[in-house]
């Protein structure tokens, strides 16, 4: 069977649109069946449909991203025009929205370290909230436990934060805020509703398994607030001789619930306070505290806070407050391949196995920022899982895969194009005329602006001088066709339609005659394994500046972070 011009036709469009779907990389698997839905007439030649399909994936293949995008339109513009069947990332409404009010909501990070991909995905899904209904987002830093904070955290977070979200209304530091705890817990002692607690950890967990008050309990007001002024007096109470617990229930279910801790005393140095205090809050009443105070009306949090949620309810009622936030539970995202863990990074970072939170090989917002994501492609991320209770488990490489699909559909538009060449390899094409050659810094949005004046010889990469080594036609790029034949090449012509009906590969290069090289610039792009790749750079790199993101022709996205003695060092994101 030969296929007709159809079938052919067919083939070719589905490719191109296959290719542009996976990175320039058509796939035979998702031609094949496309072409047989389309006309099922072919299935009973898969042989001689197969064979087909490959060999004209295997010319789209050989095209740059742009001239699949470019032969798409020219020759299969109804395929742009497809409807798409696009998943709704549209956010699940949240309950009791005071629509003139919007809400308050809070996103709250320990301060063990700066922010990873984690806090990303968490503490976007409360921004987009933010941003659906109005109101105030406050980005609460809970360091009361002085035991685990890096005090490179307390401007970083802020940072981090603002990149990432950029709708955050206030900075809460906790320690800054414990005269609040202290007035609270007056106003918890004038209720009634806590008592000091003088038993060892073993003597109150005897307590809580016969489900027996503790004797502390029943003590006068008059005592429990002279307990509490010993917590608070240096001379008073050691640390572990002297813990302030809500009056919960004895009786309850669940021993976690049985008259829960809320102070305790830490004599350790704050970093952020010193030894300015000693009674510390524990998490459950710093932030029913907190909460309350900043009239929050919605709260996302880890699943795992179920319990905590009960016990501030608990708190709430104590104080005869009406106040009664809306809570939502998410999931826990679980990263296979990923550590995330500050404390473990920070002790590796001072081990000297990383040079700091941003080296490039750590999933940490200052990494990830320096090497060009950008915030869109979090917040859309987020958007797509949504507000959801499952928990999560997601392989370093699908995360990663997803995430730089988003990033591309952000920098596509708008990064510029340019040549860097990997392993240069000088290569003569003889009779080649010198040629002005004028290239575009982006094929829809800026035309023309890169300009070569060319001769017979060309630098290319190390993988193009090798496959030249096979007999037959090869492109420069937008400059020229050349024949290889027995290790020499020649020119051919200019014409891009008789590459196309003939040529093996498109090469991408830079000029290497010698008034061409010495505008040439040195290029330096650290690779996500941390490994330098030395390039060579078209002329028009040196207009960009340091921060700018850019497309390197069929090498990938990458952001220049420096400008220094001539040498341009590029952090690469991602193909």
């Amino acid at each position: 069977m030969g296929m007709d011009k159809k079938i052919d036709s067919l083939i070719e469009a589905f490719a191109l649109e296959n290719a542009l779907s996976h990175k320039g990389k058509a796939a035979p698997g998702g031609v094949v069946g496309k072409v047989i839905a389309a006309d099922p007439s072919v299935k009973g030649e898969m042989n001689e449909l197969t064979r087909r399909v490959i060999a004209v994936i295997k010319e789209v293949n050989n095209l740059s991203f742009d001239e699949q995008r470019i032969l798409l339109e020219e020759r299969h513009p109804e395929m742009l025009n497809k409807p798409k069947k696009e998943k709704s990332d549209e956010l699940k409404d949240l309950d009791n929205v005071d629509p003139q009010k919007g809400v308050v909501m809070r996103f709250s990070p320990s301060p063990s370290g700066p922010m990873h991909i984690g806090h990303a995905l968490t503490g976007g899904l409360t921004s987009l909230y933010v941003e659906k209904y109005g109101g105030r987002f406050i980005l609460r830093i809970e360091d009361t436990n002085s035991d685990n904070i890096d005090p490179y955290a307390y401007d970083q977070l802020p940072k981090d934060a603002d990149w990432l979200f950029g709708n955050v209304s206030k900075v809460w530091v906790q320690s800054d805020r414990m005269g609040v705890y202290y007035d609270y817990m007056d106003k918890f002692l004038e209720k009634e509703a806590v008592y000091v607690c003088t038993c060892s950890q073993e003597e109150f967990k005897k307590h809580s398994l016969a489900k027996k008050d503790c004797p502390c309990r029943a003590l006068m007001p008059a005592v429990q607030k002279a307990r509490w002024k010993k917590m608070l007096d240096k001379d008073g109470f050691k640390a572990g001789e002297a813990v302030v617990r809500f009056k919960s229930s004895m009786q309850d279910k669940n021993p976690a619930m049985r008259d829960f801790p809320l102070m305790r005393i830490n004599e350790s140095e704050h970093p952020r306070q010193g030894r300015k205090y000693r009674a510390w809050p524990l998490m459950n009443f710093a932030v029913a505290v907190d909460d309350i105070e900043a009239g929050m009306t919605h709260i996302i949090r880890a699943k795992d806070h179920a319990d905590n949620a009960k016990r501030q309810a608990m708190m709430y009622k104590a104080l005869e407050l009406s106040f009664s936030p809306q809570v939502y539970f998410l999931g826990r995202y679980n990263f296979d391949g990923l550590e995330l863990s500050c404390s473990k990074t920070r002790a590796r970072i001072e081990a000297g196995e990383f040079s700091g939170w941003s080296d490039i090989r750590l999933p940490f917002i200052e990494a990830l920022k320096r090497r060009g994501y950008q915030p869109g492609a979090f917040k859309k991320y987020t958007r797509q899982v949504g507000l959801s209770l499952t928990d999560k488990s997601v392989k370093a490489e699908e995360f990663y895969k997803g995430l730089n699909a988003l990033n591309k559909e952000i920098l596509d538009p708008v990064s510029k194009r340019f040549f860097l060449i990997r392993n240069p390899q000088k290569i003569k094409v003889e009779n080649a005329p010198a040629k002005e050659v004028e290239l575009d810094l982006h094929p829809d949005n800026e035309k023309g602006g890169r300009n070569f004046r060319t001769g017979n010889e060309f630098y290319i990469e190390e993988a193009d001088f090798k496959a030249l080594k096979k007999d037959g036609l090869y492109r420069l790029m937008d400059c020229l066709n050349l024949y290889s034949k027995d290790g020499k090449f020649m020119f051919d012509s200019f014409e891009y339609e008789k590459y196309k009906a003939h040529g093996n590969r498109i090469i991408h290069w830079l000029p290497a005659d010698k008034e061409s090289f010495e505008l040439l610039l040195k290029v330096e792009v650290l690779m996500p394994d941390n490994m330098t790749v030395e390039c060579l750079g078209e002329p028009g790199l040196d207009s960009v500046n340091v921060g700018d993101v850019i497309q390197a022709e069929r090498f990938g996205f990458m952001r220049l972070d420096s400008k220094e003695k001539g040498v341009l060092r590029f952090w690469f994101a991602h193909n």
